[in-house]
C-alpha cells in the first residue's frame, strides 16, 4: 500500500474556509492522503468571529495556528501583514514538510503563504488563479502573481484555465475543476428554512435583503463614504418592512472603518435589521437557498464574489455595487449598481418585486462547474508527479518571437 501524501491546506479567513470545506472534506476521505490544516488571519481575530471555532465544529483537526498582524487602517498595514504571515508560516512548513500545500484564490494572507512555501521549495497548488476582477482592487495583481508562484492551478472555468495558460504555464499543471462551493450546495449542505426562521427570527412574509460590502482596496480610504449609500437605502427598505441581515466586511485596510458604519445602523434598534460578525458558510447558503421557495423574495447584496458566484445555483437576485466585482463572469441573476442611493434602491426593488427578472434569475445559468470539484482536485493531489525536477522546474510556454512586431 503507497504511503499517504501530507497535503497541508492554508486558511486565512472565513470566505476562504467556505470554499475550502469540501476540498477539506476530499481530501480527508481520500485513501492515498492526510490534510494538515494551517489556520490564519481572520480566523483568530475576536473582531471578524474568530471563526476557528467554526472549522472545529465542522469537524476539522487543525494543525497549526499562524498569527498575522494586522493593524489599522494603514498603506502600510497590508504590506506589514504579509511581512508577518512570511515570517509566522515559515517555521510551521519547516517542521511539517507537507508533500503538497494548497492556498486559495487571491488575499493577502493567502499571497503570504505562497510566497513561503514556493521559496521553500515546497510543491504549492493554487485554486481559483485565472479569475479577473477589473474593480480596481489589489485582488488582480495577487492572484496572477499567486499563480506564477504555483505549481499546480485548480481554476473555477474555462475562462480562468485560458488566462493561465496564457501566462505561459504547462498545460499539465493546469485544471479546470469548477467552483468548489457549488459541491456543498449540490449536496444540500445548508440550513432549513425553519431553522433560519427560529435563528434568525424571520417572517417567510416579507421580503429579506443579505448584504455584504468590503473594502475596495486600492481605494480603502473611500470604503466607509462608498459604503454610505447602500446603509441609507437599508434603513429605508427596512422602515418599509424589509428584513435586513447584515455582516461585517473582511478584515481588508478600510474594513474597520466600514464595521463602523455597520455598527451606527444596528444602534437604530430598528427591528428589522440584523448585524453579524459572520454567518458561517452553513446559515449564508441556507439563505440563499431561500430564494428557490416561491413563498420567500430573497436579494443578496453587496460587493462579495458570492454574490457572483453563489448566487446563480440558487437562482437568487442579485445586486452588485460598485466595482470591485467587475469582470467576473457571471450569471443573468446580477444586477451592477454604483454608489448611488436612487441605483441601489431601485435595483434592490427590481430583484425583490419584478416578476420578469425574478423568473430569469430562477431559470440563469450557472458558469461555475457541477459540483464535484474536490473530488477532482483531491484525485490530482494524489497522482500528480512529485519528482522535484518535474514539479518545481516551471517552464515558460511564451517563446517571444518576434515578427512585424513583438506578439504573444
Amino acid at each position: 500500500m503507497n504511503e499517504k501524501r501530507v497535503i497541508a491546506v492554508f486558511s486565512g479567513n472565513r470566505a476562504e474556509y467556505g470554499l475550502q470545506f469540501p476540498i477539506l472534506q476530499a481530501i480527508k476521505n481520500h485513501p492515498l492522503l492526510e490534510y494538515r490544516l494551517i489556520v490564519s488571519g481572520a480566523h483568530l481575530d475576536n473582531n471578524f468571529g474568530s471563526t476557528i471555532s467554526e472549522i472545529r465544529k465542522d469537524g476539522f483537526d487543525i494543525y497549526a495556528e499562524v498569527k498575522i498582524e494586522m493593524s489599522g487602517d494603514k498603506k502600510t498595514s497590508t504590506a506589514l501583514a504579509i511581512a508577518s504571515g512570511i515570517s509566522n508560516l515559515t517555521p510551521v512548513l519547516d517542521k511539517l514538510k507537507p508533500d503538497l500545500f494548497v492556498v486559495y484564490a487571491d488575499r493577502f494572507e493567502g499571497f503570504a503563504a505562497v510566497i513561503t512555501s514556493t521559496q521553500m521549495n515546497i510543491p504549492t497548488a493554487h485554486i481559483e488563479g485565472g479569475d479577473i476582477t477589473e474593480g480596481g482592487a489589489l485582488d488582480d495583481s495577487v492572484r496572477h502573481a499567486m499563480s506564477k508562484l504555483a505549481h499546480l492551478h485548480y481554476t473555477t472555468n474555462e475562462q480562468a484555465a485560458n488566462r493561465i495558460l496564457a501566462m505561459g504555464e504547462d498545460p499539465w499543471r493546469v485544471h479546470n475543476v469548477g467552483f468548489p462551493a457549488i459541491d456543498l450546495i449540490m449536496h444540500g449542505s445548508f440550513e432549513t428554512p425553519e431553522n433560519l426562521i427560529k435563528r434568525l427570527h424571520l417572517d417567510p412574509q416579507r421580503p429579506l435583503v443579505l448584504f455584504t460590502q468590503h473594502s475596495v482596496t486600492t481605494e480603502f480610504e473611500d470604503g466607509a463614504s462608498q459604503l454610505e449609500p447602500s446603509l441609507e437605502t437599508l434603513v429605508k427598505l427596512a422602515d418599509e418592512g424589509v428584513q435586513i441581515i447584515m455582516t461585517y466586511p473582511n478584515n481588508d485596510a478600510g474594513g474597520e472603518k466600514m464595521s463602523k458604519g455597520l455598527q451606527k445602523i444596528s444602534l437604530l434598534k430598528n427591528p428589522n435589521i440584523q448585524l453579524h460578525t459572520s454567518l458561517g458558510r452553513f446559515v449564508y447558503h441556507g439563505i440563499l437557498a431561500l430564494a428557490k421557495k416561491p413563498e420567500w423574495r430573497v436579494a443578496c447584496v453587496g460587493n462579495s464574489s458570492s454574490g457572483i458566484k453563489e448566487t446563480p445555483v440558487f437562482g437568487c437576485p442579485t445586486v452588485n455595487i460598485g466595482s470591485r466585482q467587475q469582470g467576473r463572469l457571471r450569471g443573468k441573476n446580477v444586477i451592477d449598481a454604483d454608489y448611488n442611493k436612487e441605483e441601489i434602491y431601485s435595483a434592490i426593488k427590481k430583484c425583490l418585486t419584478d416578476e420578469d427578472f425574478r423568473s430569469v434569475c430562477a431559470v440563469t445559468i450557472n458558469p461555475y462547474g457541477g459540483g464535484n470539484s474536490g473530488e477532482l482536485i483531491a484525485e490530482s493531489l494524489s497522482t500528480v508527479d512529485l519528482d522535484p525536477k518535474h514539479i518545481l522546474r516551471k517552464g515558460m510556454n511564451l517563446e517571444g518571437k518576434h515578427e512585424n512586431g513583438w506578439f504573444r
